[in-house]
């Protein structure tokens, strides 16, 4: 298993961040990786992601939890479960009117020694990609 991530507190509620990680054509205006998304974020969606990494490429992803201002999670990977990709936004609300965001992917299943080669150290994307969420954000969700 491997896995990267990001936290980071956001000056902003968490129904206002909910509003920009759900928003799929919005995902290139804070996530400096992430060429476009095509599809619907909402729960038992498909959504294709399209990074700059690797912007010929569509990594189709799953909305398997969709807990609004809380928690989502998707899946990707190969079929019959050979890799598996898992990547989880979860929002906090916190006493003092912030909220902490926290994302993680992890990747696993027996395909990992063959593709992890492959996978940069994805961390400090994250953490610019949480860097841009939280601006954002913080200007109250509008670009």
């Amino acid at each position: 298993m491997e896995s990267y991530g990001a936290t980071t507190t956001i000056n902003a509620l968490p129904e206002t961040i909910w509003k920009i990680l759900t928003n799929a054509n919005g995902y290139p205006d804070w996530d400096p990786g992430i060429d476009r998304i095509e599809g619907h974020i909402a729960l038992g969606e498909k959504a294709k992601l399209f990074t700059k990494f690797n912007p010929s490429r569509a990594f189709a992803q799953r909305v398997t939890t969709f807990e609004p201002g809380r928690k989502m999670v998707f899946i990707g990977g190969l079929p019959f479960g050979l890799f598996k990709s898992e990547r989880t936004f979860a929002l906090t609300a916190n006493a003092d009117g912030t909220t902490t965001f926290h994302a993680r992917e992890v990747f696993s299943r027996s395909l990992l020694p063959l593709f992890g080669r492959k996978i940069p150290d994805l961390t400090e994307r994250f953490e610019k990609a949480a860097a841009g969420l939280k601006e954002l954000a913080e200007k109250g969700g509008s670009t």
